[in-house]
């Protein structure tokens, strides 16, 4: 029998710190005086009480490090433990809102997804407003220490290849928890607290700035509004955009950058294709736009800047009804939502070196095939990729792929129409936040789904946050076996 108690004292310790947390919403309550703080204090004190338990249980087999599976255990647990307290203060709070809504939100919130249940956001209480802010927030800063603590470390999906010797890796700049955290979050916070200065001085007011950095740098997408970015302005939508490319570079550059060392930020390959691809993106969306929704060049250019970031970092906000540009738009927008960011950044989806890895592969069995003589390996950052990172990369995707199907079926037989159900498995696994259509679409939420397919995007959103194998892997009878 494996003991999980290492990892259960971990999620213990988190579960207390959200519940501490939770005390900040509370005190937004009070200044703002909405008579809600009391929800926030009842959460507060469960959520506490239930963490220390679970820790004190747990703490007799503390001492040392985690076992592989041990560490499956604690990166899928925190996942999904954290989302189940986080809920409560939807269910104790104005909102009143039953579970699977509740559920639906937090689990949103902490894996930075940004699709909401919730209408009428522009009169919620503040308290609340802020706690979805908080938890895309915390979840942003703990994706960035999993993908470069965690993930290499587990070999999923070809996160491997940032822990190898040949590389520039994560493990070799930080090569503690402990260390990676603490950079990481000074790099966090400082973005933050530029991103809301930003906003505050575009003219939005300290709390709308305040959330909204947040939100922008953890590419969560949860905004204050039920418009979201519609009716925020010109100067707005050009630093948002600004800081969600920012939130979408690899964090472990910024620390280099801070230490004195600029090169690496420039040379990084999938900084390069990302930049590469994101130019490509916002120059078709302006072509369009102003070729055929009639705009001026400066509008088009910014609607097709800002919803174009805005969807391939996985961040979710809208400042237009993007449906209404067209099929071509819609297929780009559907498409580059799968792309996503930089591995070690805060977005989501397949990320950017998958597929120079993919491109990587085909390359070298295009040379193989030219020249069976001849021996080609695959490379990147100028340097082999072992068989390994390629066979991972490759599972990675057919994997996704196979997923993104089943929760389309699933989905689908639910009762939702095709268009709702490929969109929104696609938004759920990739975490983007909005679909396609009328109902999930930039215009809309998810409020008028069923439950079935509540909790089937819930599920969604937390085996594409933990990049698909670190949950499937715990389904198989080996890892009990330990």
């Amino acid at each position: 029998m494996l003991d999980f108690r290492p990892a259960g004292y971990v999620i213990g310790m988190l579960v207390v710190a959200l519940g501490a947390a939770m005390l900040l919403p509370m005190i937004v309550d009070i200044v703002t005086q909405s008579g809600h703080a009391g929800a926030f204090a009842v959460s507060a004190f469960i959520t506490c009480i239930s963490g220390a338990v679970i820790a004190l249980a747990c703490a007799n087999a503390a001492e040392g490090g985690l076992t592989i599976q041990q560490t499956f255990f604690l990166t899928t647990g925190v996942w999904l433990v954290l989302p189940f307290f986080g809920s409560l203060p939807f269910i104790f709070g104005a909102t009143e809102a039953r579970f699977v809504d509740a559920f639906f939100e937090a689990m949103s919130g902490l894996t930075t997804t940004g699709g909401t249940v919730f209408t009428g956001l522009d009169t919620m209480p503040k308290g609340l407003l802020f706690w979805r802010g908080l938890m895309q927030w915390f979840g942003g800063i703990g994706v960035v220490v999993m993908a470069m603590v965690f993930l290499p470390m587990l070999r999923v999906g070809g996160m491997q290849i940032f822990r190898t010797e040949g590389f520039d890796t994560f493990g070799k700049i930080l090569p503690r928890a402990a260390e990676i955290a603490r950079n990481i979050s000074s790099i966090y916070i400082t973005l933050t607290l530029t991103c809301m200065v930003a906003y505050a001085m575009a003219g939005q007011s300290f709390f709308d700035a305040m959330v909204h950095a947040m939100t922008t740098i953890a590419t969560g997408g949860f905004a204050n509004y039920d418009a979201s970015f519609i009716n925020l302005g010109a100067a707005t939508e050009y630093i948002a955009a600004t800081f969600m490319i920012l939130a979408a570079l690899p964090f472990v550059r910024y620390v280099q950058f801070m230490g004195g060392s600029v090169t690496p930020l420039f040379k990084d390959s999938q900084i390069r294709a990302f930049a590469m691809t994101l130019l490509v993106v916002v120059v078709m969306l302006t072509l369009w736009r102003f070729t055929f929704v009639t705009q001026s060049g400066e509008f088009a250019f910014r609607k097709a800047l800002f919803n174009g970031v805005s969807i391939l970092t996985g961040t979710g906000y809208a400042s237009d009804d993007y449906m209404l540009w067209g099929g071509f738009p819609i297929t780009i927008f559907f498409l580059i939502g799968l792309i996503g960011g930089c591995a070690g950044s805060t977005t989501c989806s397949i990320k950017i070196f998958r597929f120079q890895l993919l491109f990587a592969s085909i390359r070298a069995q295009i040379q193989r095939i030219h020249n069976p003589s001849g021996i080609f390996q695959p490379r990147y950052e100028r340097r082999p990729v072992s068989e390994d990172v390629i066979s991972s990369v490759m599972a990675f995707f057919m994997l996704f792929m196979v997923s993104l199907a089943v929760l389309s079926i699933a989905l689908g037989m639910t009762g939702l129409d095709a268009v709702t159900s490929i969109s929104g498995a696609a938004a759920a696994l990739a975490n983007i936040g909005p679909g396609l259509g009328a109902e999930i679409g930039p215009s809309g939420n998810f409020a008028g789904l069923n439950d079935g397919a509540k909790w089937l995007l819930s599920a969604g959103m937390l085996v594409g946050r933990l990049e698909l194998m670190a949950v499937y892997v715990m389904f198989t009878a080996t890892f009990w076996k330990g």
